[in-house]
């Protein structure tokens, strides 16, 4: 049954109570406004089918995403960044938004506007963190949402970089990192591992002297990126920049003085500075050293030294130059 009460000019609050179901109350400018809402509400509640929206009207995208953070992403590998992520995203005015209220246009303006500002996988993981954020509060915390990301554009990826070094880059690049970092040389140490290893910069981070067997002549990583443990052979010069070393106090001391990859990427981002080299990111060195060893193995061996899964993942990262095919192709 539904009650209306005017409360004040153009203030007519509407009551509707039933049994089995909480009582819900809003509020119009106009009586008819309140009469076609509770008429609504009751014929639904009559049927068996009413949903209580309230807490998709209550709950704002700010309030969901802290809750996300909490109980979703530190189940996941890639816990810290996804939290600085949405630490990033709080600060956006979607997240004052209730949830109820944001539409698939929301999202489109959002990312069209993110766009211009930063490149399109960053955009792309955004929109996916969002997508499983409504995902979860349909499915875990039982509130009443439609996933607005699903009916939108996802941004086009750029085809795969396909950056090497080139000339005396490698020379500069190593000459500028040794004025960057002092200590136990943990730039020149990262730089000259992932060229010689494959290695990414997080498993270069966070590398510990127990993972190192020098006779087995192998680093053992445990949980990678793609979800499994990983063996990485030592090349000689790998093997040589290791025992290069101070001896560590500890086995469970790191082999360099980064903690995490946004100081190591940093610190790369300033020697490429100094060495006046642009266009250069710490993950390039994956592709130069895939590049390098590449015409060494064939490509089902490649893939294991790279920790791949599928061999297509040979031709995103083996990036021959114009004069590596030619003497390829006239080796025999």
């Amino acid at each position: 049954m539904a009650t209306i009460q005017k409360r004040g000019p153009y203030q007519y609050q509407v009551i509707v109570r039933r049994v089995g179901y909480p009582s819900q109350t809003a509020t119009f400018e106009t009586r008819a406004e309140a009469e076609g809402w509770a008429s609504v509400v009751e014929s639904e509640m009559i049927r068996g089918i009413f949903v209580d929206r309230r807490e998709a009207e209550t709950t704002t995208l700010g309030q969901a995403l802290t809750r996300y953070g909490k109980e979703i992403s530190p189940s996941k590998k890639s816990a810290a960044n996804e939290l600085l992520m949405i630490a990033r995203l709080q600060k956006h005015p979607l997240a004052l938004r209730g949830l109820a209220s944001l539409r698939n246009v929301d999202f489109a303006r959002y990312r069209d506007e993110r766009l211009a500002e930063v490149g399109a996988n960053t955009v792309r993981l955004e929109l996916a963190l969002f997508s499983h954020l409504f995902n979860c509060a349909k499915t875990e915390w039982s509130i009443p949402v439609q996933n607005p990301i699903e009916g939108i554009r996802k941004p086009k990826l750029p085809e795969g970089r396909d950056r090497r070094l080139v000339g005396d880059e490698e020379d500069r690049l190593i000459a500028a990192a040794k004025l960057c970092v002092s200590g136990n040389r943990g730039l020149v140490v990262a730089i000259r591992l992932a060229i010689e290893t494959g290695m990414r910069a997080g498993e270069i981070a966070s590398l510990k002297w127990h993972q190192v067997d020098f006779d087995a002549e192998i680093i053992r990583l445990g949980v990678t990126k793609n979800g499994c443990k990983r063996v990485v052979p030592l090349t000689k010069a790998a093997e040589e920049i290791l025992w290069s070393l101070p001896e560590p106090a500890s086995l469970n001391e790191r082999v360099n003085s980064f903690h995490d990859t946004r100081g190591l990427s940093k610190a790369f981002r300033l020697a490429c500075k100094k060495a006046n080299i642009s266009g250069l990111c710490f993950h390039d060195l994956r592709h130069e050293a895939a590049s390098r060893l590449a015409p060494k193995m064939e490509a089902p061996t490649l893939a294991k030294v790279m920790g791949w899964k599928t061999l297509q993942m040979s031709m995103r990262y083996y990036n021959p130059t114009h004069a590596e095919l030619v003497a390829a192709v006239r080796a025999h």
